[in-house]
Parts: structure tokens; sequence; C-alpha cells
């Protein structure tokens, strides 16, 4: 057997509500709320950047596992935002964890699915028998242009994952994925901003190649969606995984949990993997998790995990994701927005 033996997230304490957001740009508050199913985001602070997020999200996952981490022998950070083109995320997380010298590292990128490209590589390296254990992280301080729809969703946050063979909190059941050349969304080198191709962005992006995962992922596994206890969907705004979940088959019992764009935004490469953080927080004993990501350009990795006892130890060990995303945020207006961000882009 092979799984997740320990999890965490790290979410940014600031947040900065759609309408002053739309107040700025002079569009429309109610129609961007209902139209995107979102009510704020979270913005990192200046000194917040994705190894940031993601070594504190390990950190947790860390606590949880209650291993050494001299004992991961591989950490994958997957982020559309790593603060440098040349030097990898993976170096500086695995530096302060203290998985230093003998640990392979890489950094992924697949827009919105390169954390859980991490967790497939790191689940199959755990399962060859390659490593005891294996980390991977989805990361992201999301961009999005001034005045651009993204702007009102691109968020920042992480979720990390510790991939093991024993005193598993989650079993690997199976594994699935679905990819084509679909131009989406994209963001060349040395651009700030990404851009996108709208007219691709729903049905021949997002909903063919996460309704494909979901399918091929269910027949492989010989199961029907109300034979799943919890789903969890890539969440670009709070009414695509809504819609994608109940078109599927799925009741809102089963997605509510991992449902977190409302008042998180999209965390991009860390969008999924946080839905399964905040779903292992609450879930019961011996009930299946389906997540299944998407990553314009585009693909969708999808995973059945079937949850143990020990995930009802381990998961006060460290602290759980609505408990961040709800309490202790501080409301910022567009002004500080904007000057954090300035700071981010010049460090960058």
């Amino acid at each position: 057997m092979v799984g997740i033996v320990g999890y965490g997230s790290h979410i940014p304490r600031y947040r900065i509500r759609v309408e002053e957001i739309a107040k700025v740009w002079g569009a429309d508050a109610p129609a961007y709320k209902k139209g995107l199913g979102l009510n704020e985001k979270s913005v990192p602070a200046p000194d917040e950047d994705c190894a940031t997020l993601a070594v504190n999200a390990s950190r947790n996952a860390l606590r949880r596992a209650n291993i050494d981490a001299k004992q991961i022998g591989a950490v994958y950070v997957g982020s559309e935002s790593h603060p440098y083109a040349v030097k990898p995320t993976g170096t500086i997380v695995s530096e302060a964890l203290g998985a230093c010298p003998f640990v392979h590292t890489a950094d992924l990128e697949f827009a919105c699915k390169a954390g859980t490209e991490g967790m497939f590589i790191a689940l199959h390296l755990v399962k060859s028998g390659v490593v005891q254990y294996a980390l991977a992280v989805g990361a992201d301080t999301s961009q999005g242009a001034p005045g651009d729809a993204l702007e009102f969703s691109a968020a920042a946050g992480a979720a990390a994952f510790i991939m093991g063979s024993k005193n598993l909190a989650a079993e690997l059941l199976d594994t699935h994925c679905y990819m084509t050349d679909t131009p989406d969304f994209w963001r060349r080198e040395h651009a700030y901003y990404p851009e996108h191709g709208g007219r691709f962005t729903g049905k021949p992006a997002y909903e063919k190649h996460l309704f494909s995962a979901t399918s091929g992922m269910l027949e492989k596994a010989k199961l029907k969606p109300e034979d799943i206890s919890y789903v969890i969907f890539h969440q670009p705004n709070g009414k695509f995984p809504v819609n994608a979940a109940q078109k599927l088959g799925f009741k809102e019992p089963q997605y509510k949990l991992g449902l977190l764009c409302p008042t998180l935004g999209n965390t991009y490469s860390g969008s999924s993997p946080m839905g399964l953080a905040a779903t292992l927080d609450a879930a019961e004993a011996d009930r299946l998790i389906l997540l299944v990501s998407y990553g314009s350009g585009a693909g969708s990795d999808a995973f059945i995990f079937r949850t143990t006892e020990k995930l009802l130890e381990i998961r006060d060990m460290a602290p759980k994701t609505r408990k961040q995303l709800d309490e202790h945020k501080q409301y910022i207006e567009y002004g500080t927005y904007a000057k954090f961000r300035r700071k981010i882009l010049r460090a960058e």
C-alpha cells in the first residue's frame, strides 16, 4: 500500500474583497461575485513568495507525518510562480525542512496542475520502492493583470503531502490522467501576467479534461459517483467546480468540504491540493476521496484515496485549512494590495 502519511497547508492572512477590486476599475461587483462565485481572495504579503508558502505547508505536513525529514528521499514543488527562473524552489524547501543533502529534488510546471504532478510522481516513486518517503507541494502566489478578470480570483496558498507506505492517513487506490494540447491559458518568459483564450476556458478546456479524467478514473476503479464520499475538483472560480460536480452526478455533501474558492480565490497549483487538505481535515475514516486537478495547456490528474483511522489521529497536529482561511484574516484596500504586488514583482 502507498498513500498520504502527512499533509499540511498554508494560507496568507491578508484578504481583499471583490468589491474593493471592482471599485478601482469601475466594474460591477455583484455581477463579478455572481459570475465567479467568489467573495474575496487571499493576498501574499511582500515577504511571502512561493517558497515561503511551500516551506510552511511542508512543515505542517512533517508535523502530521511525525517522521525525520532525513527520511524524505524526494521533494517536488509545483508552481506557476517559482521565485527564480534558474534556481529550484525545491532545494529551498528541502534545506528548510532538513531533508538535505541526500534527496532528489525538482521544480514542476503545468499551469494549475503542477501540484498534482508532484503528487503523482511522489506516490509512484514510493510505490516502486525507490524512496521511503516523498514530498509533493503545490504552491502559488498567483498572477492576474490589473483590471483583468483574473485579478478578481488570482490568490495565494500552498498544500503539501508526504507520501509513504506505512502509517497511512489515506491509502491510494488508483490514478488516472487525461492530456491534450489545448491553448487555454499561458504566460511567456519575462511576462509578469498570464493571458487566456476565453473561448477555450469552459467546455473545450476545463470541462473536457476534468470530465474525461473523472469518468476514466471512475471506470478504471469500477466505481460510480454515489460510491465516492468526497470529491475535489480544480477551483479556478467558485462556479466551475460546482457545475462540474453536478453535471457528473455528485451532490453538495460530496464537494462542499473541499470547496474553498469563494473565500480563498484560485491558488493555481495549490487549488485542488488545498481542497484535498481541507477535506482530510474533516473526513471520516474509511471514506473514498476523488481528487481531480486541471491545468491549462491542458490536462487533468485524477486520484482516488481511502481514508484510514490514522487520519483521525494526526489531523489536529497542525493548523487546519479552514481555520487558516476563516480566522485571523486581515482585509486590505486596493492601494495596499497594489503596493504588495509591486514589491513582489520587483523581487521577482
